[in-house]
């Protein structure tokens, strides 16, 4: 046991003037202090101890022990109230809650009107907690479809309330279904030609049996006659007429018996079926592959759709790229045009220039026939060389400059290049030779 503490707690002072209020009457006192051992007890002391010893918040503790109980809840004895659940049940919508299984939603089908209001309230506590949407939530499931959550409360309701119950047993065909038609059909097979008789089986049953069981049913070959009935014929040879309208009447009595007994039959079947809840989940699991073919037919056309909108759109944005590219060609095209233009005016300037800078090659001032002379050959150069020549022939009298001599010959230079490739008559040019 842990070891005494001794805790000094002092009483609050009375604020200043309270005693000297109107009206005030002392009508007490103080009892003297005690000594008392307190030992740390209870629930609050142990989720403390539990806090500290784990180094735990508040917040940690309380999810911590929550998911404990969960799992302790859920592990709890009458593990038998915990039945597979029907994946066509989960997918029941809410509204049609009138028409579900309510002991099934529970998982009471095996105890039905059997199960106590005990087991009922168990059996919702195990099924809130797998499906709450909260649970669902937490788990990461986001899932917000609460239909079934929604089920189970419309069946939780309704079985806590006798009267509701009562009203629902009344009609719950689903008790002793295999139970009373099983006998039914095992004592019609009797009658059947064909052996063995096909049985009603069960609720686990396969589409193919329960197929197989009415087919047989509602084709069943029996050697039922009815001869036994007959009225007795005249066996006294008196009266043959007398003999043949006995035989008559009894052949036709025995067709009616056996067409009534083909319609008792028929309609026995008839009310067996509409009563299997067999053949509504097969319905309702060919309905549901039915909306799946039709959702995956639907999704395929989309599919198909939103490729050919993809393959549209990425012709036109291949045109527009296209389009673009040849634009953004057409402009640089254009640009080098331009300035392969303004360079070969520069050039041209430049070859102009050079002569000009040399006074014409003339020693004084030069006549007009010098100048005319000079330029006749410039001009005539100029129109026999391309832009790349052209630039050649300015870097070149760049390069000279003001040097007469080095202009002249960088002139007849060019000039001789082209009467050797062709372009140019020997003699044609008069001042560059």
């Amino acid at each position: 046991m842990a070891a005494a503490q001794l805790v000094d707690i002092s009483l609050p002072t009375l604020p200043q003037g309270w005693a000297g209020e109107k009206d005030f009457k002392i009508v007490g006192a103080l009892s003297g202090a005690t000594k008392r051992n307190v030992e740390p007890v209870g629930p609050h002391f142990l989720a403390h101890a539990r806090r500290s010893r784990h180094n735990r918040t508040f917040s940690e503790d309380e999810r911590l022990q929550a998911q404990s109980n969960v799992k302790k809840t859920e592990t709890e004895e009458d593990d038998d109230i915990s039945e597979d659940e029907d994946p066509m049940m989960l997918a029941r919508e809410a509204k049609d809650w009138k028409g579900q299984d309510h002991y099934a939603v529970l998982g009471l089908k095996k105890y039905r009107w059997r199960a106590t209001p005990e087991q009922i309230k168990r059996a919702h506590r195990k099924k809130v907690l797998r499906h709450h949407p909260d649970k669902k939530a937490a788990q990461g499931n986001t899932d917000e479809n609460d239909s079934f959550f929604k089920c189970i409360q419309k069946a939780t309701d309704l079985l806590l309330d006798p009267a509701r119950r009562r009203q629902f047993d009344s009609v719950d065909e689903n008790a002793d279904f295999y139970k009373a038609w099983g006998p039914v059909f095992v004592a019609e097979g009797r009658f059947s030609n064909k052996q063995p008789v096909p049985t009603l089986g069960d609720e686990n049953s396969t589409q193919e049996h329960v197929e197989t069981f009415y087919n047989f049913w509602y084709n069943v070959d029996s050697w039922r006659t009815f001869e036994y009935l007959d009225e007795d014929v005249p066996d006294d040879g008196e009266s043959r007429d007398q003999k043949r309208h006995v035989e008559k009447k009894n052949a036709n009595a025995r067709r009616k018996r056996k067409t009534e007994d083909t319609i008792r039959l028929r309609e026995l079947v008839d009310e067996c079926l509409a009563s299997d809840e067999r053949i509504k989940k097969f319905r309702q699991q060919a309905r549901a592959g039915k909306d799946a073919k039709r959702l995956a037919k639907e999704e395929e056309i989309r599919r198909l759709k939103e490729e050919k909108e993809n393959a549209k759109a990425a012709e036109e944005q291949r045109k527009k790229d296209a389009e673009e590219a040849a634009k953004a060609d057409r402009e640089k095209n254009k640009k080098a045009k331009e300035a392969a233009k303004n360079a070969s005016k520069k050039n041209k300037r430049i070859l102009k220039s050079s002569v000009k800078d040399v006074n014409y090659f003339a020693a004084g001032d030069p006549t007009a026939a010098d100048i005319d002379g000079v330029l006749t050959d410039v001009d005539l150069i100029m129109g026999k060389i391309d832009v790349d020549e052209l630039a050649v022939l300015a870097e070149k009298l760049t390069i000279a400059g003001t040097d007469g001599a080095a202009v002249k010959t960088a002139w007849s230079g060019e000039a001789k290049r082209l009467v050797d490739a062709g372009k140019l008559k020997a003699g044609e040019a008069k001042v560059f030779v």
